[in-house]
Formats: C-alpha cells, sequence, structure tokens
C-alpha cells in the first residue's frame, strides 16, 4: 500500500467561523492551529500547507484562567537599543484582544516558512461582524 502526499495544487480549502465567546485562549488558539494546519483532514501532509481558512469573531470574549491576567505579561521588543517593552495581558485584552489571540495562534504553528504561510489564513475580530460573507464559511464548534 502506498502512504498518500498531498500536493500543494490538490489542496482544496475551506474557509470556518468560530466564535470564541467564553473560550480559553489557548484550547482556542490550539484547535485553531490544528485546523490551519490540517491536521483535521485525512490527506494531512506535514511539508504541505494543507489547512483550510478561519474567522475568529468576538475575540474580546475569551478569557484566560486563574491568575493570568494580572501575572502573565507578553514581551517585546521594538528593535531599538533599550526596546525592551511588556505588556500586561489584563492591558491586552482590553485593547488588543485579536493580536492576542493571533499571537497565540502563531506560537502553535511551525517556525519556519511553512508557518508563516498557514498564519495568513487566519481573520480574527473583535465584534460578531466580519467581511468574508461570500466565501460563506462553515461554523466550526470545538
Amino acid at each position: 500500500m502506498k502512504t498518500y502526499m498531498a500536493k500543494a495544487e490538490e489542496v482544496k480549502r475551506n474557509w470556518y467561523v468560530v466564535d470564541a465567546t467564553d473560550m480559553v485562549l489557548g484550547r482556542l488558539a490550539s484547535n485553531v492551529a490544528s485546523v490551519l494546519r490540517g491536521k483535521n483532514k485525512p490527506t494531512y501532509t506535514p511539508n504541505v500547507d494543507c489547512g483550510d481558512h478561519v474567522i475568529v469573531i468576538n475575540c474580546d470574549k475569551v478569557v484566560l484562567t486563574g491568575k493570568k491576567l494580572e501575572q502573565k505579561y507578553h514581551t517585546y521588543h521594538t528593535g531599538y537599543v533599550g526596546g525592551l517593552k511588556q505588556i500586561q495581558y489584563k492591558k491586552m485584552m482590553e485593547e488588543k484582544a485579536d493580536q492576542a489571540v493571533m499571537l497565540a495562534v502563531k506560537g502553535m504553528l511551525p517556525k519556519n516558512a511553512l508557518g508563516r504561510q498557514m498564519i495568513k489564513k487566519l481573520r480574527v475580530y473583535k465584534g460578531a461582524e466580519h467581511n468574508h460573507q461570500a466565501q460563506q464559511p462553515i461554523e466550526l464548534k470545538f
């Protein structure tokens, strides 16, 4: 029996919409990353981008468990000398909840060119509206 290896031009991509209301950030991110990679398909191939497009709505209603809102920080560097910055997740979830979800999903994808290609198929919105109705996204439940 031969092993099936998908080719990039053979991949059929679907569109999914995920409502993030009252979902835990890490669990949401791992499930979305799995769909972006294509691990939910029987034709999954590790070296090919087999994943689907994912739209996450209501990302401002995502929750963090325990004391993570007060104790967890997002650390980044501006690129300038002495440019190490930290932002508390409590402030980040109030101001940039879409970026917090995006960073959580990005951290669960491969750290190479394939991962950078996969993250481009993710769209995150704070409200319940999105402008991708033409793609007829299917609602995805976790």
